[in-house]
Formats: structure tokens, sequence, C-alpha cells
């Protein structure tokens, strides 16, 4: 009989690799994978081959061979920044079945290198279908990649409730207020980047237009990054070097790949990912405390937002309204790492929001390197909640602080 796999399984560690951001001297997609799965070893204190499982888009084979490991259970889930949310769900679930009791879930992708390497040491992309639905009927509409197609969702959710692009700006404020305590973030300071440090309303408003209403600031970064997290049974969770994070709830859903197929431009598939993950952890959006919500754009996190019910439909803006969400606010804190408006975006951004989760969950957040007094929250539960494609794909994990 199927059992609830609620609480069987908890994040043990959480890590990057060991430079993010804008490397300059230029990094690959495995190097970046290797160096994180190296430090969360470290960290949690284990050795590689204690690995059971591996799960990373695409890579998750070549990961093996190059760490030497015969695992019993591989994940290779690549449907966009999702994926890494999917794939921790899919370990609790093997978990919970008796397969495995150590995973890991890894990324690694140089999104900033690329353009230095000229698309070497990215891996394999795949060709493009010229019969996609995208390829015959989004180009004479005016799409062409994801800020046009991210605009045309902006531009309805201010048509059908009201919205404005101010209040859509002040989620990039609110986010970059989190990045000024994160040293890490590529836009911690003016010392990390010219363009680095505090911004205001205004300054979002005045940055240069990329696909009207998105505007510079309401764009992500494009960067590299490594990470990986430990995923563990119940049974191994405190026999580790590091506090457990428990995963009460995880879902994922999908509703469309090509936006033409987009039912309603306001609403995704977090509506019914986070329907079943609070479900499954028997809890509702009034108890989370925390929520790490992907944002490849402003207006991602806001209309996410609505669909994970932290507001009323129509108004996710309002959840970093006169800075509630961010340090020191009167509201539930969202993206304390930065976002990927600020702290780091290589293109899958969904790790990121994992391994601030557990930093926050576990205590941990404020270490000098991840963290400055004032980043750390007191916050035992969180929502976390990536988006793949064009506002296509999601998955959705609760998670619970240990005891």
């Amino acid at each position: 009989m199927p059992t609830n796999p609620s609480m069987a399984a908890a994040i043990v560690g959480a890590a990057e690799s060991n430079k993010i951001g804008y490397i300059e001297e230029g990094a690959t997609n495995m190097t970046l994978f290797i160096e994180a799965i190296k430090n969360v070893c470290d960290q949690v204190g284990i050795k590689p081959s204690d690995i059971e499982g591996i799960a990373a888009p695409g890579y998750a084979n070549a990961l093996a061979e190059y760490l030497h490991i015969r695992p019993k259970w591989i994940d290779t889930t690549s449907v966009g920044g999702c994926s890494f949310q999917m794939q921790v769900h899919h370990a609790m679930a093997a978990i919970n079945a008796g397969i495995l009791d150590i995973a890991v879930v890894a990324h690694g992708e140089s999104g900033y290198s690329a353009r230095k390497n000229n698309g070497k040491g990215r891996g394999p992309r795949p060709a493009a279908d010229p019969w996609a639905p995208a390829a015959m009927f989004e180009g004479p509409y005016g799409l062409s990649g994801p800020p046009s197609n991210y605009s045309h969702a902006f531009t309805r959710h201010m048509h059908r409730y009201g919205s404005s692009q101010e209040d859509f700006a002040q989620i990039a404020v609110t986010t970059r207020d989190w990045a000024t305590l994160n040293p890490r973030a590529v836009m911690h300071s003016k010392e990390t980047h010219p363009a680095g440090g505090p911004i205001t309303v205004e300054d979002v408003m005045n940055s240069r237009i990329i696909s009207w209403p998105l505007k510079l600031l309401d764009c992500c970064l494009v960067t590299d990054h490594g990470g990986a997290v430990i995923v563990a049974s119940a049974e191994r969770a405190r026999s580790f070097k590091t506090k457990p994070v428990w995963i009460a709830g995880a879902a994922e859903a999908i509703s469309h790949t090509s936006m033409i197929e987009m039912d309603d431009y306001t609403r995704t598939s977090a509506w019914q990912s986070a329907e079943t993950a609070y479900t499954m952890a028997g809890m509702g959006p009034g108890e989370m405390e925390l929520a790490m919500i992907y944002d490849s754009f402003t207006l991602t996190a806001g209309i996410t937002a609505e669909m994970l019910r932290l507001t009323p439909l129509g108004e996710g803006p309002s959840l970093w309204a006169d800075g509630k969400a961010g340090p020191g606010g009167s509201g539930i804190p969202v993206n304390t790492n930065g976002g990927g408006l600020s702290f780091s975006h290589s293109g899958m951004y969904g790790m990121m929001l994992l391994i601030e989760a557990y930093r926050q969950l576990s205590g941990t957040a404020e270490d000098g390197v991840h963290g400055l007094p004032g980043k750390q929250t007191s916050a035992k539960t969180a929502i976390v909640n990536g988006t793949g494609g064009v506002l296509s794909v999601t998955g959705t994990l609760v998670l619970v602080a240990d005891d």
C-alpha cells in the first residue's frame, strides 16, 4: 500500500562550488559540479564513496564515473530551473521505498563562463525542433527568448489586476537588500560589482528596457554556480556532523511547454504543485515562515507568491511591499540569499533556493562567508518553489527545521 513519504528524508547538508558568480578565469560545468559535491561531503562528514544515489540534470552518469561510484539510484531529470526541487522529491520517494539511504542532488552550470568558452564545457545542447509549436508560432507573434515571453505575462498581470511596474520593482529592491547581507552575492556591494549595493524603486524604473515592461533590474543575473545537497533517510539523518532539515512535503507539476499553449498568463502550475506539497506536509501557507521563490524575473516571483497562496490572486507583489519581505521586515522573509536577481543565477536557479533554505532552517545562514549579521531569520518552516521553462514546470517543497 502507498504511504505518505512526508518526513521520510531530510536535507542534511548544502554547499556551493569554491567560486561562484562571475568567474573571470573561466569555469566548466563539471568543475563546478565536482567542487560542490566535494564541499558538501566534507561538510556532512562522508566520502563520495558513501553516496548511494546521484541526481543531476543530464549529468548523473558522468558524475558517477568521475567520482568512481556505482549508485543504486540515478536521476537525470532536466526540465529547467526546478529540476532540483523535483530531484529532492524523487530522492525522498526512493528513500521511502527503501532503495537507498544517502543521495546527492547536484548542479554545475557555467552560464557566465560559457560566453568566454564559446559554449565549451557546458555539455551537449539539444538541437531545436523546427516543427515544434514554439518555432512555428511564437516567433511570428514576437516571442524570442525568456524576456519577451515573461513580458507578455507581466503585461497581462497589469491589465487584469491593475498591478504596476513599481509594484514589481519593489521585489528587486527588497531582494537586493538581502544581497547586501551576503558577501558571496554578485551585487553585495560596490566592491563585488560596480552596480552592487542597495537600489531604489526609481533605480529599477530607470534601468534600461530589456523587453517592455521588463527592465534590466527586473531580470536575473547570468553567472557561474555549482551547488549540492545531501538527502538522507530519517534513520540516518541525525548521524552526520550537520543538522537535518526535514522534507515535509514535495510535489511537481507542468502546465505547458510553449507559452502559446499557456491557459492563463497570470497562473502557473505552482498552484497545483503547492497544493499537493501542502497536503503531503499537512500544513498550509499560513504556517510558512520563509519563502524561497524562483526569481528569474520580478514577475516570476510576484505571480508565484500568488500560486503558493502567500497572497490573494493579483496581489503577489504585496508580499514585498514596503520592504516587508526584507531584512527586519514585518512579513515573511523571501529570498534571503539575494535571489537570482542579485545573488547568482546560472540559468537553472533551483539549487540556490535549496542551499539557502537549508542554511536558514539549520541556523547556519550567518557564517561571515555566506551571510552577515541580520541574514539569519528565526524561520522553522519554509516553502521552496522552483520554476522551469517559460512559466511551465514547477517543483515545490515544504521544509521543516529539526526539533
